[in-house]
């Protein structure tokens, strides 16, 4: 059975994108993420050795937890992250490996700034369209974007702090995505008690 992404996302609200140096301390954000109740996380392909810790934060994510694969580009990527056990597939655009990771059943939030794009990202077959990077527009640019395609499952992705996070809820996000307002330099070897507060910040603004 499909995991069904947007439901997931509706659910929780909340995405957290990590993107880091080291494949240690991504793998050590992933585990810390989860542990103060993140339910979803991407680890970008970015990351040197991002295969490995997708792996590895999967091993170790409690039930009812996902983990992703983000900035996946090709069909070769797909299965790559696929074999490494990553659930869902993240991407920046509109590109060769949302039909891919449909073939295989994973579901993909794909990134889109346009119209045109979130209209194509849905057309290929992604389960919710990734507004990137949304801090080009706003709050007031995605509610642009939903008047003529209500339909569409929205996340805001770039550049989304604390206090611009219900701005985007609010017009109508069905979940925010945070990389480095949320993970900062953690998993590129920095604090992880930090990074667990914000956390726990991030999850009462999303609740």
């Amino acid at each position: 059975m499909t995991l069904d992404l947007t439901a997931e996302l509706a659910a929780t609200r909340l995405l957290a994108v990590i993107r880091g140096s080291d494949t240690a301390a991504a793998i050590a954000t992933g585990t810390a993420l989860l542990a103060e109740g993140v339910r979803v996380v991407e680890v970008a392909l970015t990351t040197p050795g991002a295969l490995d810790a997708i792996a590895a934060i999967r091993a170790a994510a409690p039930a009812g937890s996902l983990v992703g694969a983000g900035t996946v580009l090709t069909p070769a990527a797909v299965a790559d992250v696929a074999a490494a056990g990553a659930q869902f597939v993240v991407t920046p655009a509109v590109v060769d490996s949302i039909p891919e990771a449909v073939r295989r059943g994973l579901p993909v939030a794909a990134g889109a700034l346009t119209a045109t794009e979130a209209y194509a990202a849905v057309r290929a077959g992604a389960a919710a369209v990734k507004l990137f990077p949304a801090s080009v527009g706003g709050p007031a640019y995605l509610k642009a974007l939903r008047d003529p395609f209500p339909q569409i499952p929205f996340v805001a992705v770039g550049g989304v702090g604390l206090a611009e996070l219900p701005g985007y809820l609010a017009a109508g996000a069905i979940a925010v995505g945070v990389g480095g307002p949320l993970v900062g330099d953690a998993a590129s070897g920095g604090d992880l008690d930090a990074l667990r507060e914000r956390a726990r910040a991030y999850l009462a603004a999303t609740s």
